[in-house]
């Protein structure tokens, strides 16, 4: 496949991943809702991850609010909007939600989103020498696709339980189009990725040295709410709806999976394998963000602080609200 083919194939899948890139730009959409009341809730959300999940379930429809969607292709713009007032809500994974909280962005986890962690994986070339993660040591590890990533944190977890030290690898950071490029090529022996861009690389020769299944990493992601639309009662309570909503959505993925790929196909331009690909490794259901979550993603934060990316490293409990989605 060459540079330019691998770019616009996985185009499509980078939009619609929930492990995220954290440099592009985005901008708001108008509602998808027919709600007529007077009040607006502007959701934030990246690529359409979102958008998508509610249009195909229908679970927006009768709010008594309307809807406007703040649309972002990474974390950090969407944490950008929130922290300006132009985003009510936030979507992200554990650690660029910890980014944000450590830039001091006023927001709270009002909502936990969990999938099995093997979305996000060590792949190297299949004649590597590397047959475990003790083999790194010393090699150049190439990570998508910024600083603070998931993928860098799974790296860091699984040299931490090999016994070796984050500078015992040479860390190199390229977004996942130019990695996939790289390590089509042959040019890159081991990578740390995520969603679609790793099951490409395992389709094409790589294997996968190891996932992030069994803990290592947490799984986790939030729906976040500004602290300022928190304090605004009709717009808590319009944020207490659509999470309802949210878990319904996320029930109806579970019971219709063909219909949720065939959306993602339509709302995306994916093709029919990466669509499958990507409702595997979805979110399966809205939790409370009690202490069992907020224990594992702190975690996360200790070890990303602890290797020097995370600071300064925010104590989760600290930014949680915990009366939208209860047990």
């Amino acid at each position: 496949m060459t540079r330019t083919t691998t770019r616009r194939a996985l185009g499509a899948a980078l939009s619609l991943t929930a492990l995220l890139a954290t440099t592009a730009c985005g901008g708001n959409s108008e509602a998808a809702s027919d709600g007529s009341g007077s009040q607006t809730l502007t959701i934030g959300d990246q690529a359409k991850n979102l958008q998508t999940l509610f249009d195909a379930s229908g679970a927006l429809k009768g709010t008594s609010y309307k809807v406007k969607w703040a649309e972002f292709e990474g974390a950090a713009p969407l944490f950008q909007a929130v922290q300006a007032g132009a985003a009510d809500t936030s979507y992200a994974a554990d650690l660029p939600t910890l980014q944000a909280l450590s830039g001091r962005v006023p927001v709270k986890a009002v909502g936990a989103l969990r999938n099995d962690g093997t979305h996000t994986g060590i792949v190297v070339r299949g004649n590597s020498s590397v047959k475990s993660v003790k083999d790194l040591k010393g090699k150049k590890v190439v990570v998508s696709s910024a600083k603070g990533s998931i993928a860098e944190y799974l790296l860091a977890h699984v040299l931490e339980q090999a016994g070796l030290k984050y500078s015992d690898v040479k860390v190199q950071y390229l977004l996942p189009t130019d990695a996939q490029a790289a390590f089509t090529s042959g040019k890159i022996e081991a990578w740390a990725t995520f969603g679609v861009y790793k099951a490409v690389a395992e389709q094409q020769g790589g294997r996968l040295l190891v996932n992030g299944a069994d803990g290592r990493v947490s799984g986790y992601g939030f729906i976040g709410a500004s602290e300022k639309a928190l304090a605004d009662k009709n717009k808590k309570a319009a944020i207490a709806d659509y999470l309802r909503r949210l878990d319904k959505a996320l029930a109806w993925s579970r019971k219709h999976p063909d219909d949720y790929a065939k959306a993602i196909q339509r709302n995306n331009g994916a093709s029919p394998a990466i669509a499958k690909t990507l409702v595997s490794q979805a979110n399966g259901e809205l939790l409370p963000v009690n202490s069992r979550v907020v224990d594992s993603v702190q975690k996360v934060g200790d070890t990303m602080h602890g290797i020097g990316v995370l600071t300064p490293n925010p104590t989760v409990a600290d930014h949680v609200d915990s009366s939208l989605v209860k047990e």
